[in-house]
């Protein structure tokens, strides 16, 4: 699935020694962890309130999305520099994948018991969202939020 809105461009740099923060996710303190990072990221990069908020709610259900449905991964946090400044959240696992990708993108769609917002949350906080899913060899979202 992909999700695209335009947005005008920001001339904006990350600034001199920024670069990409890859975290392994394997408990709620990673999760935790992740989201201070972005949030940081967020507010060097002059991003408004509510796009850092954004960006550490879209963080945070990737963060758990990889706990809770695959036993842990990987989520990288990375700055985009140039005219369209933004920061990009990817994670990827190798979990069991995601068998219908429309189904799991519907609000209150829940294979864990939970509420059902986290994929089709993301979808809506973000500027991009790409989800590519196997089943039976993982997932990787790459969300992406211009400031």
């Amino acid at each position: 699935m992909h999700q695209d809105r335009p947005t005008p461009p920001a001339p904006a740099h990350p600034g001199p020694g920024i670069v990409a923060t890859s975290m392994r996710i394997d408990t709620e303190s990673d999760v935790a962890a992740v989201c201070r990072v972005v949030r940081a990221l967020a507010e060097h990069m002059a991003f408004s309130r509510s796009a850092a908020y954004s960006l550490a709610t879209a963080a945070s259900e990737l963060a758990t999305n990889l706990l809770i449905h695959a036993g842990g991964g990987q989520l990288q946090v990375a700055p985009l520099p140039g005219m369209r400044a933004g920061i990009e959240l990817l994670a990827e696992d190798h979990g069991p994948g995601i068998d219908d990708l429309r189904l799991a993108l519907t609000d209150g769609y829940s294979t864990a018991g939970g509420l059902g917002c986290g994929l089709p949350g993301v979808e809506r906080l973000m500027d991009l969202c790409d989800i590519d899913s196997v089943p039976g060899h993982g997932t990787r979202v790459r969300a992406v939020k211009w400031r």
